[in-house]
């Protein structure tokens, strides 16, 4: 094999980890990600799997990396491309709903669940997680800005408070979706985003 076609069969190998990783951190979080685990699943050895990574908290950061990548795709870029101003905000909210609501992972989201294990915590993938929360919070504060900016919601409006119920009626959606399987909670998130947005 060439050394151009060992690298690239590296990096497929490596990308099959942590798709695997992915899958199974969603149900039973990145602390239970075990490299026996994914060894098992994915035919390979210890070594082989922990080769690609070095350590189990590379292997995570490259867990939480993908999740990013996933939650990236399926929301924000869902709404590319829309003028600024509240269809766009409207279209980025609707894409989350979405997101949610599809259950592209067998836990929900990655995400969400990865925060809850991680708040209590210090160390680099506490602060990878939070740092993508971050800029989440950031990304729509400024759409809701330009929303204001632009007339489609009132001058008078707290971005900040904004953001937090927007992320509030998520979290609520994912725990209806993934503790109580309530098929009418997609419905009641997008009422609630509607109720939030066209307040008087």
């Amino acid at each position: 094999m060439s050394p151009r076609n060992s690298v690239l069969e590296a990096g497929r190998t490596r990308q099959r980890i942590v798709e695997r990783a992915l899958v199974l951190a969603s149900v039973e979080g990145l602390e239970g990600l075990t490299i026996g685990r994914l060894a098992t699943d994915l035919g390979m050895s210890k070594a082989g799997v922990l080769g690609h990574f070095g350590t189990k908290q590379s292997l995570q950061l490259a867990v939480v990396d993908a999740a990013a990548e996933m939650f990236a795709r399926e929301v924000p870029q869902r709404a590319r491309g829309l003028p600024a101003g509240l269809a766009h905000l409207d279209a980025l909210c609707e894409a989350w709903v979405s997101y949610l609501e599809r259950e592209l992972l067998p836990g929900g989201c990655f995400l969400t669940a990865a925060a809850a294990e991680f708040d209590g915590r210090g160390g680099p993938v506490r602060d990878a997680i939070a740092g993508l929360e971050s800029l989440w919070r950031r990304d729509l504060s400024i759409h809701i800005r330009r929303a204001v900016t632009e007339g489609g919601l009132p001058a008078t409006t707290d971005p900040d408070q904004v953001v937090y119920e927007l992320v509030g009626i998520m979290l609520a959606l994912n725990h209806s979706l993934q503790l109580h399987h309530d098929k009418r909670a997609p419905e009641h998130a997008r009422r609630a985003v509607q109720r939030l947005l066209r307040a008087d």
